[in-house]
C-alpha cells in the first residue's frame, strides 16, 4: 500500500503537470498569435498614439520643407499606463496623448467591445484569439524607419510593433507549486510597416 500511494503520488504528478505544459505552450501560441493580428490591425487603423497620421503636416517648416525627409522618431503606447512617449520630443510635434478608441480596435476588433461578439473573420481583434489580453497587457511602438516624407497626406510611415505584457501563464493543476503561478508569457512581438494609418477608407 505504501509503495503503490508513493507512485501514484508520482504518476499523477507527471500526469497533471503533462496537462499543464500542454495547456502552457497552447497559451504562448495563442499569445503569440494574437500578436500578429494585433500588429496587422494596428498598421491599417488609427494610431494610438493620437495625432501620429497628422504628424507629416504639423513637422513642415523652413527647417522641413515638403518632400524633405521625416526626422527620426520613437512613439511608444503603453496600455498599462495609458500613455504615449515620443523620443526626441522635437519630432512629435501634434502628437497629443493615447488614443483609448485605436487600442480597443487592435484589442478586441473593429466595431467591438468585447472579445465575444466578432461578426466576421477580419473584424478580429488579439482577445478573440486570446481572451485573457485587455489594452492594459498590450504596447504599441511607432518607430520611423526611413519611409514617407514631410508633407505627406496619409502621414508618416513608421513601422508599428506590437507587444505583450504581464500577462501570466495560467496554471490549473500546479499554480500552487514552486512559484509557476507568477510566470510570465514571454513578450512575442510583431513589427509591420504601417498602412494609411486610418480606421476609414480614404477620401478621393
Amino acid at each position: 500500500m505504501v509503495e503503490v500511494t508513493i507512485v501514484l503520488t508520482i504518476i499523477f504528478m507527471l500526469v497533471l503537470g503533462t496537462i499543464d505544459f500542454l495547456l502552457l505552450i497552447y497559451q504562448w501560441n495563442a499569445a503569440a498569435k494574437a500578436v500578429q493580428i494585433g500588429a496587422r490591425l494596428a498598421a491599417v487603423s488609427d494610431p494610438v498614439a493620437m495625432g501620429l497620421n497628422g504628424l507629416s503636416a504639423a513637422l513642415l517648416s523652413p527647417s522641413v520643407p515638403p518632400g524633405a525627409s521625416m526626422p527620426k522618431f520613437v512613439i511608444t503606447c503603453n496600455g498599462r499606463t495609458t500613455t504615449c512617449i515620443c523620443s526626441p520630443l522635437s519630432a512629435c510635434r501634434g502628437v497629443t496623448g493615447y488614443n483609448r478608441a485605436a487600442i480597443n480596435t487592435i484589442v478586441f476588433g473593429r466595431g467591438s467591445l468585447s472579445c465575444s461578439d466578432v461578426k466576421a473573420r477580419d473584424k478580429v481583434g488579439m482577445c478573440d484569439v486570446f481572451p485573457r489580453i485587455t489594452p492594459a497587457n498590450v504596447v504599441v511602438a511607432y518607430t520611423q524607419t526611413g519611409l514617407g516624407y514631410a508633407g505627406r497626406p496619409g502621414g508618416p510611415v513608421p513601422t508599428v510593433t506590437v507587444s505583450l505584457q504581464n500577462l501570466p501563464f495560467q496554471f490549473f493543476f500546479l499554480g500552487g507549486l514552486m512559484g509557476f503561478r507568477d510566470r510570465q508569457i514571454p513578450a512575442s512581438t510583431v513589427a509591420v510597416t504601417a498602412g494609411d494609418l486610418s480606421s476609414y477608407a480614404p477620401s478621393f
